[in-house]
């Protein structure tokens, strides 16, 4: 099964690929989790966007269209066998599409990053390393589309950050932003890394204070947070220069940001099937009940931040 595209294109590839290798069964049944393949016909890929890793990672995300539900599988059996991977076939890719690869690049290993169950000096510094030269390459490729040197940079990353390298050594990390923001992509057919940008500060300012060392190491390592303030300072300047990075390149930092208003019950609602999608882990930097993640979703849900007490 050759798949020639972005993350969309590759993950369907690797849903049709399982469905061919076991055609009695249903594929969705996979990602409900409710049984776990047994064969997989082999995938591989062309890749023609820098942003979900898919062509060098065991996962695969589909929505069910008639619910609306979108959810994630993985395995090995489907980890494409090669990736041809040649920056000039993304050349043609807007400014946003460019940027909204970064951003998901970046949290395929801030994900793998934040986390309270074992950590690795080497590890570490792969995951800061990368995610530094996502952030410059970014912003290159802001003011210079087409600089080839900057996109093969991206495109190289998006690889690294998602063929689980970066979170090697620790406990598989911490992934409530993506889960958070599939709901989102399910029902309101938001773009991905736009849908993750737009999650993740409200996020990091509800759970850091249960994860504060790795936000103060993230602060300094990565955004070059300096001086003398308290950790809890430090950790909200990092945030908020994350914020700020994700602006320069043109990206939301919130619901009203993205172009969405989920009401109350829309919240609610994700919350649950979130919870539930999650299989009860929920995850790593703190774990998460329906309630903390109505919170998470009404503080996106708003302008101005607050943080609960």
């Amino acid at each position: 099964m050759l798949a020639i595209g972005g993350g969309s294109v590759i993950d369907s590839a690797k849903a049709i690929a399982y469905g061919l290798a076991e055609p009695d069964k249903d594929v969705w049944e996979l990602n409900e989790c409710t049984r776990t393949a047994k064969k997989c016909l082999p995938v591989a890929s062309i890749l023609t966007i820098s942003a979900a890793g898919c062509e060098t990672s065991k996962g695969s995300v589909i929505t069910n269209e008639k619910t609306h539900a979108k959810r994630a599988y993985d395995d090995n059996l489907a980890r494409p066998k090669f990736a041809i991977m040649n920056p000039e076939l993304t050349k043609t890719l807007s400014d946003y599409q460019t940027e909204l690869g970064c951003v998901d690049i970046m949290m395929h290993t801030m994900e793998r990053y934040f986390t309270n169950g074992g950590n690795i000096g080497i590890t570490d510094s792969l995951a800061e390393g990368l995610l530094r030269t996502v952030m410059k390459n970014a912003q290159i490729l802001h003011k210079e589309p087409q600089n080839y040197e900057a996109k093969a940079e991206v495109m190289w990353a998006g690889s690294i950050a998602h063929n689980d390298l970066t979170g090697c050594g620790n406990d598989g990390g911490d992934f409530m932003s993506h889960k958070l923001e599939h709901e989102l992509g399910g029902i309101f057919d938001v773009t991905h890394g736009a849908g993750l940008a737009a999650i993740w500060p409200s996020w990091a300012r509800y759970v850091y204070r249960d994860c504060l060392p790795r936000f103060v190491q993230f602060a300094k390592n990565v955004m070059g947070v300096t001086g003398d303030e308290s950790e809890e300072e430090i950790a909200i300047q990092g945030i908020e220069t994350m914020e700020n990075f994700y602006h320069s390149i043109g990206m939301p930092i919130n619901f009203h940001e993205l172009g969405i208003h989920p009401n109350k019950q829309e919240i609610r609602e994700m919350a649950e099937h979130c919870y539930t999608a999650s299989g009860n882990h929920t995850d790593s930097a703190k774990e998460l009940t329906v309630d903390d993640m109505v919170e998470i979703y009404l503080m996106a849900n708003q302008t101005e931040y607050y943080i609960k007490e």
